[in-house]
């Protein structure tokens, strides 16, 4: 991942390391991305897909319909590599924290629906955890 951090100080950068990690090219893919500009990231619910920095689509698991990932717009708070849940008993690698009620992005089943949180593949829970920052915008649409 060093070489990540070197080359994402500018902005081609940052589309040639997102494209290097499995994702397309920002401007490729933003006509696509149905969150505004400024989104860092974008969580689209009824197609189980996300997108960061306008790169994507990946796939996604958001919550269950009785513990549903809320729709709207957040913030980065906080993040931890090697999280675990006591409410769940369980483990969320790479967790990316974008609500003050505990939800995150994080490395989880794909064929699991989450309590609420957004699991990504292993590969696309690792680029969201380098990539996202505390105060990024994170929109979640329907």
């Amino acid at each position: 991942m060093a070489t990540l951090r070197k080359i994402t100080g500018t902005a081609i950068g940052a589309a040639a390391a997102i494209g290097a990690l499995g994702f397309a090219a920002p401007a490729a893919q933003a006509a696509t991305t149905p969150c505004e500009p400024q989104a860092k990231a974008c969580v689209q619910l009824s197609t189980g897909q996300a997108w960061l920095n306008g790169a994507g689509p990946v796939p996604v698991a958001p919550g269950l319909p009785s513990y549903p990932t809320r729709k709207g717009i957040f913030h980065v708070q906080y993040k931890d590599i090697d999280h675990y849940s006591r409410q769940y008993n369980g483990p969320m690698p790479y967790s990316v924290f974008f609500t003050n009620t505990g939800v995150a992005f994080h490395e989880g089943s794909l064929t699991r629906k989450s309590h609420g949180c957004v699991h990504l593949s292993r590969t696309d829970a690792v680029t969201f955890y380098n990539s996202l920052h505390p105060g990024d915008e994170v929109q979640v649409v329907a």
